[in-house]
């Protein structure tokens, strides 16, 4: 799968739009986006991604104690056009890079900004990372302290209907503490599929990953160590979701979703999101709309901040 599809990949529960006055769309003439983005839903994920990742690394910068990079493919893309998100990631696979997985955020003590900054500029901008073999980026990986993979959810996590259940026994998991399959609460994502690459990647640098995962109202966090923990003493099992592409293609994927329980609050909401209407068109006047996120600010918590200082 092309990694532009693969990183649009939504599950396939989560994709509620669909434009039912379209009968059919020659995709020889559609002009936007050859592997045929054909749904709303999918450009919402894609705005979805890119804000959340800023609203992350904003909130970090702002702190005044460290600093935030984006490191990842993704975060490193164009983030204003999706055309152009899409024709950095053909570069990406043309220069046979398209399926490398590092984190998508790198932070630092704020002492080294100076150096990270002109690093970047000696380079040609952080948006040449995904390009460079980490080889030669470890004069820059080794400044960081902590290495972040974003994962977000459209959810107000306080509003969720098992947000404050406790843990209790249960017998699926042999009398550990849990909650039942269908428990919709906060919970922090990390696919299977990216669990082995980050803990290489975790291994090869000597940096700790950990995932950020940012709903509405509050983020929460968890070290890829302590999840791997979770997953090891059966506390937390896989899901099998279905997940489908922009193209149409479907796929199989498992996924771990750990009860925020576990997790250490990263942050709350000072100011909400805006969402307002958007629209893409192809050359053929073709209009298809989408909500894009904008706005809206997290404060990171104190303890997350003595989390990193410990880092």
């Amino acid at each position: 799968m092309h990694p532009f599809e693969r990183i649009l990949l939504v599950s396939k529960e989560k994709i509620e739009l669909e434009l039912k006055s379209i009968k059919e769309i020659i995709w020889s003439e559609f002009y936007l986006n050859p592997r045929r983005l054909r749904g709303s839903d999918f450009l919402m994920r894609w705005s979805q991604g890119v804000w959340s990742e800023k609203r992350l690394t904003d909130a970090i910068n702002q702190t005044s104690e460290f600093y935030a990079i984006p490191y990842g493919p993704s975060g490193t893309a164009p983030t204003d056009d999706v055309r152009e998100f899409e024709l950095y990631f053909e570069k990406l696979e043309t220069a046979g890079l398209g399926n490398i997985k590092r984190p998508d955020l790198l932070i630092f003590k704020i002492s080294e900004k100076s150096y990270v900054d002109h690093f970047l500029q000696d380079i040609g901008g952080s948006e040449k990372l995904p390009f460079i073999v980490e080889k030669e980026l470890q004069p820059l990986i080794k400044k960081a302290i902590v290495a972040i993979e974003c994962e977000n959810s459209l959810w107000v996590a306080e509003k969720m209907p098992n947000y404050n259940t406790e843990l209790r026994p249960q017998k699926r998991l042999g009398g550990k503490m849990g909650l039942p399959k269908n428990a919709v609460l906060p919970t922090v994502i990390i696919k299977e599929e990216d669990r082995i690459p980050l803990h290489k990647w975790q291994e090869e640098n000597n940096i700790p990953v950990h995932i950020w995962h940012v709903f509405f109202d509050k983020a929460y966090g968890l070290s890829l160590q302590e999840a791997e923990h979770l997953i090891q003493e059966g506390l937390i099992e896989p899901t099998i979701q279905v997940f489908q592409a922009p193209g149409g293609a479907t796929t199989k994927k498992a996924i771990y979703k750990f009860y925020y329980h576990y997790a250490y609050l990263l942050g709350n909401s000072t100011t909400q999101p805006t969402l307002v209407p958007d629209y893409i068109q192809d050359k053929n006047g073709h209009i298809l709309p989408y909500v894009k996120f904008t706005g809206g600010s997290l404060a990171i918590a104190q303890n997350t901040l003595k989390i990193l200082h410990n880092l």
